[in-house]
């Protein structure tokens, strides 16, 4: 999961008309079919402006339209419902041109007017929208402003280096629907479950056709979507797409393996013996970053804020051996929190050095920790090292790697016992209450660039885990980190930024507030037939490009009878 929240503080863009980022070009393929896959949970809501679970924000993309998209194979902005933007020299204005003749998949006229109240509801403090706080720069909002019909021009309170960001995977949403219940204060109890399909209206590829309670959710082709092939044909080539729920990872692998699905978006090592020889593609690490960390409160144990004994604990642990014992070897082991997937801004320079006790018994014994006639580890005061790791139940990854970390740490003199929590309860020790020794968990997989990860660097984010929501900076290294990710945020040049990410990614390996660990590999699969089937290292991994997905001639999906669908 992503933890942390997109976090803007400052930035700058360049005077510059955009182009479309190209990626490879897509095949001319053919209209008809139906996508199915497996959801481990029911959605929500269809609204995207209070979603937050996955299952929902899944369906609701699929739906939605964004000014601006990231490519997914470029990683690079492009052009969605606006056309083209352009940059005042100082970054602080953003004009957009919107597409002309676009219409809502009811039929209804989209215009500037459904973009500046898009941006009034999410920045509408009592909508309590998760989106706001991408949409404040210097403790400010961004401010719309309708130029024509077609232009709005965004004005930032402050530069901010990755400012078309903001533009992505922010629904614009119908005025002529939504209006009123945002003015009666009751936005967040439309587009609910129950709501008719015929009311829920977006500008994406598809739109909802059916809810079947505890069975599936039938998305079906928009047609009135904006976006046409090389060809001329209008997208998407699939007449539906259809979410099942599948709460277990293995009956959705077995499900993939009978044929009853179409494609596995992720999925772990461990059921890669369920499906037949050949049938999955293996995309190497991905963005997500597993990583041991430790209370470093002060009310914590005072060995967790020594950086000698992190560092000896991270030189204890054999990456190589979670990699193989708990992932099969379909993981990448990690000494920083930028996985090499993210191939633009990970530090490459950095060591990455195998286990060595000899160097972790160096290090605790230069600190002035000592070993009693049982070998068992004292700190400088004479107080055995012991602590407990907290993993959240059902996952038998982070159990996995907690028990080979457990090991070699009992080879080093350390006592570690493994403490399962229901999840809630281990982010509310966590975010909360301070009540905890070290954790393992996950983070990354949404955008590669460092912004996104706001919350988790700076001192005062609530996502900065080992100390979180600080009022000024408790150590010298965290206030230089809080510096460098502010300047990088500012920072218009590429290289500057990259330069001074780098310098965070070394004080990061320097003190190791995060013992990083593992990269899972991204395991995908599709039925043998999928056209432009091409998954990503962004999530979504394979319904990224759903517009273009299609089947071929002769494979398993043949058209759902009727053609393009109109209600």
């Amino acid at each position: 999961m992503r933890l942390c929240h997109l976090s803007l503080v400052t930035c700058v863009c360049c005077l510059l008309p955009v182009a479309q980022a190209a990626g490879l070009p897509w095949e001319i393929g053919r209209s008809g079919g139906e996508l199915v896959i497996a959801q481990r949970a029911q959605p929500k809501t269809f609204n995207p402006v209070t979603a937050v679970d996955a299952p929902s924000r899944d369906i609701i993309r699929r739906m939605m339209g964004d000014l601006i998209g990231i490519n997914h194979e470029t990683q690079e902005p492009e052009p969605g419902l606006a056309v083209s933007w352009t940059t005042s020299k100082d970054g602080l204005h953003y004009t957009l041109q919107l597409r002309d003749g676009l219409r809502f998949s009811d039929g209804h006229p989209f215009d500037a007017d459904d973009v500046v109240f898009s941006f009034s509801v999410y920045l509408d403090e009592k909508t309590n929208s998760p989106q706001r706080d991408l949409l404040i720069i210097q403790n400010q909002p961004i401010r719309a402003v309708k130029l024509n019909a077609h232009t709005v021009r965004f004005d930032l309170p402050g530069p901010y280096a990755a400012a078309e960001r903001i533009f992505d995977s922010l629904a614009i949403l119908p005025r002529h629907l939504l209006e009123t219940p945002w003015k009666e204060g009751r936005l967040a109890q439309v587009w609910h479950p129950g709501t008719k399909p015929s009311e829920i209206v977006g500008m994406g590829p598809f739109r909802l056709k059916e809810y079947r309670l505890g069975e599936s959710v039938v998305l079906e082709r928009n047609p009135y979507y904006w976006k046409r092939d090389k060809a001329g044909t209008q997208l998407p080539y699939l007449d539906t797409l259809r979410f099942t729920f599948v709460p277990d990872e293995n009956a959705q692998v077995l499900r993939f393996a009978a044929g009853q699905t179409s494609v596995l978006s992720r999925f772990s090592a461990r059921t890669l013996s369920l499906l037949p020889a050949g049938s999955f593609t293996e995309l190497g690490a991905s963005l997500e970053y597993s990583f041991l960390f430790f209370n470093q409160r002060e009310s914590a144990k005072p060995w967790f804020q020594d950086q000698a004994f992190r560092r000896a604990v991270s030189a204890a642990i054999d990456r190589e051996a979670i990699v193989r014992l708990v992932f099969g070897g379909h993981a990448t082991p990690l000494w920083n929190h930028v996985p090499p997937a993210n191939k633009r801004w990970v530090n490459a320079k950095l060591p990455k050095s195998p286990k060595s006790l000899e160097v972790a018994r160096r290090l605790l014994s230069q600190a002035g920790y000592k070993w009693n006639t049982n070998q068992l580890l004292l700190d400088p005061h004479g107080v055995p090292v012991e602590f407990s790791v907290a993993v959240n139940a059902g996952n038998e990854d982070r159990a996995g790697m907690a028990t080979v970390i457990q090991e070699d740490l009992r080879q080093l003199g350390i006592s570690v016992k493994i403490a399962t929590l229901e999840f809630r309860s281990m982010l509310d020790r966590i975010m909360r209450t301070g009540d905890f020794d070290a954790a393992i968990m996950s983070l990354g997989g949404g955008d590669a660039d460092p912004n996104s990860e706001m919350n988790v660097w700076l001192s005062r984010g609530g996502t900065h885990l080992w100390n979180p929501e600080q009022k000024t900076p408790a150590t010298p290294w965290e206030a230089e980190i809080d510096e460098l990710m502010k300047k990088q945020a500012e920072t218009l040049n590429y290289l500057a930024r990259k330069r001074l990410f780098d310098r965070v990614q070394e004080i990061e390996a320097e003190q190791l507030p995060l013992v990083s660990l593992v990269s899972p590999n991204l395991l995908v699969a599709a039925k043998p037939g999928l056209g432009n089937f091409r998954p990503s290292v962004l999530d979504h991994y394979t319904l990224w490009n759903s517009e273009y997905l299609y089947w071929r001639p002769g494979t398993s999906a043949p058209p759902v009878s009727g053609g393009r669908s109109t209600r």
